[in-house]
């Protein structure tokens, strides 16, 4: 039950709803449901070009910047979610 109630409290947020509709743009997909467990790769089939694309226009629209060493430990929503949370906090 702890885990939904967070989940629902991420997905909610002005934050991971920006994150999703950036993701959703940049990776062409449509209406796929993001949740903070969905995976880059195995449930979006994004590779790492997309990846890139991903990180370029997040760090455009939230005027952060990300790192390679950062980028290689992004595997799903939540933890991009998270890393731009620790950099806009």
């Amino acid at each position: 039950m702890r885990r939904m109630e967070t989940t629902l409290v991420v997905t909610e947020s002005p934050l991971f709803r920006r994150l999703e509709a950036l993701t959703v743009d940049v990776l062409d997909l449509r209406d796929a449901p993001l949740v903070p467990q969905t995976h880059f790769a195995d449930d979006l089939g994004a590779d790492s070009l997309d990846l890139v694309e991903l990180v370029e226009a997040l760090e455009q629209e939230f005027g952060v910047r990300i790192d390679d060493a950062e980028l290689a430990e992004i595997a799903t929503v939540g933890e991009a979610y998270e890393l731009l949370a620790s950099k806009l906090g």
